[in-house]
């Protein structure tokens, strides 16, 4: 089999044009890969099409590692991002929690840092924090930012931007609610966007999860790409999904097993 060779190197791996994911950040030649990965994919059929609980259920039975791995989830959607109205991107609060554990930091003054402080922010400040990010200290996951300190916040674009920090209001991170945005993203909300092959990576649990709730992950996040779907998009607008653990091959998901 002949696979289209243009990829997008992920933070949950490599996925080519075509819509196959490669787990690692890159594609490699099977002997580059660890002997539990080779073992995994040996007789695997990529291209056969799984429902979504037996695919997450398989992936679970690949996963070898002695860490708790990733489950990532990658659609391949029908869109043509070179035009603006169809580079997609949002939010999603999985229904059963991330299994990570993530370190917010609010950028506000006041009252709004109490609540901030209240809700479980790990970090809040606002010249002060400013300062910490100009001077390389930025141990958080997920920034967040009251509206009236955007002019601070945009500073920070060159240090914030390339790392995917930089607060904004379509997915929430620019808000006078900080408490509710920080409660939020402790329980499971993440931000995802679609990418120049359009398609949309994104963590739906863990390897410990069960079966179901990984599913259960999945299928919110996929409810949410089809319910963002710009009216200009023609044809099919989910091409391929598949599902893959951190140290495992990828199992392909039948979209028509999603029901939405």
């Amino acid at each position: 089999m002949v696979y289209n060779t243009a990829i997008n190197n992920g933070p949950f791996g490599t996925t080519s044009s075509d819509g196959h994911h490669y787990e690692g950040g890159f594609m490699a030649k099977e002997n580059h890969r660890g002997k539990k990965y080779v073992a995994a994919a040996a007789g695997l059929n990529r291209d056969e099409l799984h429902d979504l609980t037996a695919a997450v259920t398989k992936v679970k039975s690949m996963a070898k590692a002695k860490f708790d791995e990733t489950v990532d989830l990658a659609v391949r959607l029908g869109l043509d991002t070179k035009k603006s109205e169809q580079t997609i991107r949002g939010t999603v609060s999985m229904p059963s929690g991330t299994g990570k554990s993530v370190r917010v930091a609010v950028f506000a003054q006041g009252d709004n840092a109490k609540a901030a402080r209240e809700a479980g922010a790990d970090i809040v400040g606002a010249e002060d924090l400013a300062a910490d990010i100009e001077k390389g200290n930025m141990n958080f996951d997920i920034a967040i930012a009251t509206p009236d300190l955007m002019p601070l916040v945009g500073k920070l674009g060159r240090a914030l931007g390339p790392r995917g920090l930089m607060p904004n209001p379509k997915t929430g991170t620019v808000t006078p609610d900080v408490a509710g945005a920080v409660q939020e993203v402790k329980k499971g909300k993440i931000a995802f966007r679609v990418d120049k092959f359009g398609i949309v990576h994104s963590s739906v649990g863990r390897v410990s999860f069960t079966p179901e709730q990984l599913a259960e992950n999945a299928h919110e996040l996929v409810a949410t790409l089809v319910k963002m779907k710009p009216s200009s998009a023609k044809g099919i607008y989910m091409k391929t999904i598949s599902v893959a653990s951190t140290m495992s091959p990828g199992i392909a998901v039948d979209p028509k097993s999603f029901k939405v």
